[in-house]
């Protein structure tokens, strides 16, 4: 397994794998949600409080949560891995 961690974080499509599994999407999705509600606080209506839901969230925020950051970040490191040299050392650990 730490093989593979190791392997991840200089090799990104094999990271996507490993990170984006289903179980863990979601955990990082409740994560964020929890966060950001800590951030923006709690809505008052008809003079009563209440937390924000997921969809007012996801207004908030824009839909760009940190499941989509991971991927683009994790294919921004993609290509720059392609655009190396064939004689470095990080290219060659991905392939």
């Amino acid at each position: 397994m730490y093989n593979l961690l190791q392997h991840s974080q200089i090799c990104p499509h094999s990271a996507v794998h490993v990170l984006l599994k289903e179980n863990i999407i979601q955990k990082l999705l409740v994560f964020e949600r929890k966060i950001l509600r800590g951030i923006f606080g709690p809505t008052k209506e008809n003079q009563t409080w209440r937390i924000k839901n997921n969809e007012e969230l996801d207004k908030l925020i824009k839909h760009e949560n940190i499941v989509n950051f991971i991927i683009v970040q994790r294919l921004s490191w993609f290509g720059h891995i392609q655009r190396m040299a064939e004689t470095r050392a990080d290219k060659k650990i991905c392939k």
